[in-house]
């Protein structure tokens, strides 16, 4: 059955696996009177070269491009890096749990089975053009599972500040594990009526506007952060972004406040990327670095006496010596200078506190 046509019709993109199921998809879609439909041919050079983003409304992208396993979500994690507010839905040739998680976690806002009826796929597209999430009754129980089992659900804004309190967590917690208002409201020793209203609030402040989309925001807050945490534990941790992906993992850290995800985009543009734009990026994320350690600096000496001050320099001057493979004489020669330039950071911490 035709919609009667919008205003504005509605741009779809679809790029899948093969030739054959791109255009099969785009032929079902064109039935839709409300959407506009353009492809690519497959491959993710190919995406790349014949979209511009700000041209469509919707992605539709298979999971699985150029012969690759799962290389869908990893274009897909590129393209959302540079146009957050793309609105994706992934194509999966299976139903596997793990499969679902990374299409999420990719920043698909709506997934869809090749085992699914194709009629269906135009009300999935317009779905996730109105800011909805689209998932089908099994996929949002694999959720509700993996979501049950997370210990790590967190909600911060840009700067890596907590959104919600501790109550809240703990109602989001609840929704997680698939609770009820009401058996939420016997667990926390609330009534029905506070749980609901919290959840209101937490909506409000989170920018969703249901129960599943809280569950899909909740699951990939740390996710990239995580995963781009454990590339960063040594001096040269900066050349592991060279990957595509981990690139675009320690991005979205460092964009959600991760200090050391910050640091080491500054590293990697400042050594990696010789020209201009990656001096700029580079300098952007050093200065970002050095306000933050300025503050966090000054706030630590708020708290320590003239003493512990002394004592906390002398460590870090030792330490640093240490680093450095100086030796004990060279640490004696040098100490007077470095007490003289520890009163004089001293002094400085003192007048930006007073």
């Amino acid at each position: 059955m035709r919609h009667q046509p919008l205003a504005t019709l509605i741009r779809v993109h679809v790029c899948d696996d093969t030739r054959v199921h791109t255009e099969l998809l785009a032929d079902a879609l064109k039935r839709d009177g409300d959407l506009q439909v353009t492809t690519s041919p497959p491959g993710a050079d190919s995406l790349a070269s014949h979209i511009n983003v700000c041209d469509i409304d919707v992605l539709v992208v298979g999971s699985n491009l150029d012969q690759q396993a799962c290389r869908g979500f990893e274009v897909l994690r590129g393209l959302r890096a540079r146009h957050a507010d793309l609105k994706a839905v992934m194509l999966l040739d299976s139903s596997d749990g793990e499969m679902i998680l990374e299409a999420f976690r990719s920043g698909a806002r709506g997934i869809f089975s090749k085992n699914d009826s194709v009629t269906s796929l135009a009300k999935c597209v317009r779905k996730v053009h109105e800011g909805q999430v689209w998932a089908n009754s099994e996929q949002v129980t694999t959720l509700l599972h993996a979501l049950a089992s997370s210990h790590n659900i967190r909600a911060v804004d840009a700067r890596g500040l907590d959104l919600l309190s501790k109550r809240e967590m703990e109602i989001v917690r609840g929704v997680a594990q698939g609770l009820s208002n009401r058996e939420i409201a016997t667990r926390l020793h609330l009534s029905q009526h506070t749980v609901k209203n919290s959840l209101f609030r937490i909506f409000d402040k989170l920018g969703v506007s249901s129960r599943v989309e809280l569950l899909f925001m909740t699951l990939s807050q740390e996710r990239h952060a995580q995963s781009a945490l454990q590339h960063f534990m040594n001096d040269r941790a900066y050349e592991s972004l060279r990957d595509e992906a981990t690139l675009v993992a320690c991005q979205e850290a460092a964009n959600q406040g991760v200090l050391i995800a910050q640091f080491a985009l500054a590293q990697f543009y400042s050594v990696c990327k010789a020209d201009s734009a990656g001096a700029m990026e580079a300098y952007t994320w050093y200065s970002i670095l050095a306000e933050r350690i300025a503050q966090a600096h000054q706030a630590a000496a708020k708290n320590l006496t003239l003493e512990q001050l002394l004592k906390a320099e002398a460590l870090a001057a030792e330490r640093t010596s240490k680093k450095n493979g100086s030796s004990a004489a060279t640490s004696a020669r040098t100490k007077p200078m470095a007490d003289t330039q520890a009163m004089g950071r001293i002094r400085r911490s003192s007048s930006a506190t007073a």
